[in-house]
């Protein structure tokens, strides 16, 4: 296609001032746009955004309405600023460069944006990298000791508020950025320089809306949250005045954080946990008998927990209204509760071995314990032990048991991890807590003997010989895909299992909690839950039906008319399978925040709930598109040196113009 006269002069001029990166190129550019994809670089990668709370703002954002421009410059390089700089820092470098920000006002003031280079060395490896605190959510410990170190690496890096953007680069965005960079010498020959262009602009930025109160009485942010999900096995009969037996409780997250919003696989916390229950209601599934058994399963997978135990805290307030919810709960028929937290890490030297942390001392508390030992016993084989967590630990490790403790200290609860006194993750609520961090047998080995321990506790049953215990065996191949499905970029939630299930939005999955759409519901719009809440309400109300019900039918536009039945695989079925379960989904957000008339408000503080005290409200700041693109400029001296020369050449021109005029009249008068 040829170019227009306008656009071969702007191919002209372009060439003019960039010599080194288009030159080579020229040949092929036919069209404006293919100019500007020269010109233009688009940096692949993950964003730091902002977020609030009722007392002000975390995380990052350009500094006012417009995009920010800066030479990208290497932190080891960045001596004395004087003019903002994009910021190159590697992860070694990440923890002196926030140190430096808080330390140096003149340093931080001359930001103009960060890139993180997102490969780690073994440096950093052995080391750790957490941004979170030492004491995660301490605000919420239903004991005094908040000093104590869960959280050795933690930096709480992510908690502070940084008036710059903060860009974490993929593979191909380092690629992108070293392109660029990588002609330093022959681009100084050139007077040309390298910037970073961020459009990271936030609505509560440009409205000067800085704390969630405001934002969200604007309109210009959301609240953090989502939906959790819960199923019991069997399913519960509502109508039945015969339904109250004991329950006991299994409970894991499906949300993790991290510095950068999509970049937050938890792999070890909390996701090998959730991966865990998945792996043990599936084993579960292929008991016969379970309506005869002498208490309820029920599982409950929360979302919010990262941000004020906001699924949890939500949940428990959703019993206290008997909200439709949880409609075939009792708060009081809960007798224990079992959380499957981090255990991807639970495997030394061939011994796969886990801590139980419990709430306090009770017959209850004992009885899961001697469960656990049967359980363990039974797998003798397979080289797994339960002990008990170090009784000089200050209480249990940060865990939404905490929600349940604060409120009822009364609850009697077993916290499951892969470490005693302090976090084997080190690179909690870090992007670098992926797959590389977990081993899947050490998932497999704690689904094991948590499916066990349950069905033990379900039927009363002590005899470690009893051919139904033997029987229960988790799905080494299942777990292995799940880890794949939930942890992966690839195949990711383009997996057979997840696709089976659900239509997902996204192939790469984000365990960020994100924000709730909408007006909260127990029979939310699909489109208003996240692809990973949507996949395991599908998943558990599959494995937790009732098979020995009425014979699976067909759904009517998602809907099943048939009371105890619920939908799944509506989004890959033409209708969808209608089946007997108890599966529901629990909407998870602030309990200081009422939908009301199409927006959000918030409630006013009650004393008679400590944890709705102590809660932070976080929303999150709208924004448009976030992006950033890499390219060369003119350096100012030249472009001044480029001006100078221009009004030279043009007053030249006109002297010339006007003196040869009047010596072309002159000539002519003598003629």
């Amino acid at each position: 296609m040829a170019l227009d006269l306008p656009g071969l002069v702007a191919v002209v001029v372009v060439l003019l001032l960039f010599p080194i990166s288009l030159a080579e190129e020229a040949d092929s550019i036919e069209s404006v746009p293919d100019l500007q994809k020269l010109m233009y670089k688009a940096v692949d990668g993950y964003p730091c955004v902002r977020l609030l709370n009722l007392s002000g703002e975390i995380g990052c954002s350009n500094p006012g309405p417009d995009r920010v421009v800066a030479p990208i410059l290497k932190f080891k390089d960045a001596k004395d600023l004087a003019q903002p700089y994009t910021v190159l820092v590697t992860i070694d470098e990440m923890e002196d460069f926030f140190d430096r920000v808080s330390n140096d006002l003149g340093f931080a003031s001359n930001i103009g944006g960060v890139l993180v280079d997102s490969r780690s060395s073994s440096q950093q490896k052995s080391g750790g990298f957490s941004p979170d605190k030492k004491f995660p959510q301490s605000e919420f410990s239903p004991y005094g000791n908040t000093d104590y170190e869960w959280n050795p690496t933690g930096l709480g890096i992510m908690w502070r508020a940084y008036n710059f953007p903060v860009y974490l680069l993929s593979e191909s965005g380092i690629s992108t950025v070293q392109e660029i960079i990588s002609k330093k010498v022959e681009k100084e020959k050139a007077n040309t320089v390298d910037v970073a262009e961020f459009n990271m602009v936030m609505e509560t930025t440009k409205s000067g809306t800085h704390n969630s109160e405001s934002c969200l009485r604007e309109g210009t942010c959301l609240p953090l949250g989502g939906y959790s999900v819960w199923s019991s096995l069997p399913p519960i009969n509502v109508s039945s005045a015969n339904n109250g037996k004991p329950i006991v409780l299994t409970v894991a997250s499906m949300d993790s954080a991290s510095f950068f919003r999509d970049k937050s696989f938890g792999a070890d916390s909390p996701i090998s946990g959730l991966i865990s229950l998945l792996g043990v209601v599936d084993a579960l599934s292929r008991v016969d008998g379970f309506n005869n058994l002498k208490k309820q399963l029920v599982f409950l997978v929360l979302t919010g927990e990262s941000w004020g135990y906001l699924g949890s805290r939500r949940f428990l307030h959703e019993l206290d209204l008997h909200s439709d919810a949880i409609s075939g709960l009792k708060n009081t028929l809960i007798e224990t509760v079992l959380e499957v937290g981090s255990v991807g890490k639970g495997l030394s030297q061939g011994v796969k071995t886990f801590f139980a942390h419990k709430t306090r001392v009770s017959s209850v508390t004992n009885m899961t314990l001697d469960a656990f030992k049967q359980a363990q016993d039974s797998l003798a084989s397979q080289n797994i032990k339960i002990l008990s967590a170090d009784a000089s630990n200050p209480g249990i490790p940060p865990s939404s048991m905490m929600t349940f403790m604060r409120k009822n200290p009364q609850t009697s609860a077993i916290v499951l991890e892969d470490f005693d006194t302090k976090f084997t993750n080190k690179f909690y609520h870090s992007h670098l807590d992926d797959l590389s961090n977990i081993n899947s047998s050490a998932v497999v080995a704690a689904a094991s003997v948590v499916a066990r321990t349950l069905y033990l506790l379900a039927s009363d049953n002590k005899d470690t010989s009893n051919s139904a215990l033997g029987s229960i065996n988790v799905n080494a191949s299942l777990v292995e895909e799940l880890i794949s499905c939930l942890l992966t970029c690839d195949p990711g939630l383009s997996c057979d299992l997840v696709n089976s299930y659900i239509s997902p939005s996204n192939t790469c999955p984000s365990n960020y909690a994100g924000v709730i759409l909408g007006e909260p519901s127990s029979t939310p719009q699909p489109a208003y839950v996240s692809d990973i809440s949507r996949f395991i309400w599908n998943f558990l109300a599959d494995r937790t039906s009732d098979q020995n019900g009425n014979a699976a039918s067909a759904c009517s536009k998602g809907v099943c008319e048939n009371k105890g039945e619920v939908c799944v695989k509506a989004e890959v079925e033409k209708e969808g399978t209608c089946v007997i379960s108890t599966t529901r989904y629990v909407p998870a957000y602030s309990t200081r925040l009422e939908y009301k008339d199409g927006s959000w408000m918030v409630l006013a503080p009650n004393s008679s709930d400590p944890m709705g005290m102590a809660d932070p409200v976080w929303t999150e700041s709208n924004w448009n598109t976030i992006g950033v693109r890499v390219y060369e400029v003119q350096h100012s001296g030249y472009d001044n040196f480029v001006l100078i020369a221009g009004i030279t050449v043009t007053t030249l021109s006109y002297v010339a113009i006007v003196a040869g005029k009047a010596f072309i009249t002159k000539a002519l008068k003598r003629d």
